[in-house]
């Protein structure tokens, strides 16, 4: 993921910043317990195409 792409996205919920989980390839909304797909290195930013981080899981 591009640093300086990262730093311009935003959660679309909640218009806060998203972090990178290199694991799992996926954008990670702390606010909103979700993680969007990148998917052929285009992040999907879309609350239908997300998952919800399940209770407990790591945050990285």
């Amino acid at each position: 993921m591009d640093a300086k792409l990262l730093q311009i996205l935003v959660c679309p919920v909640t218009k806060g910043p998203l972090i990178y989980n290199k694991t799992t390839n996926e954008l990670i909304s702390k606010s909103a317990r979700l993680a969007y797909p990148i998917r052929d290195g285009i992040p999907v930013l879309l609350e239908d195409e997300a998952r919800k981080l399940e209770d407990g899981e790591e945050v990285a």
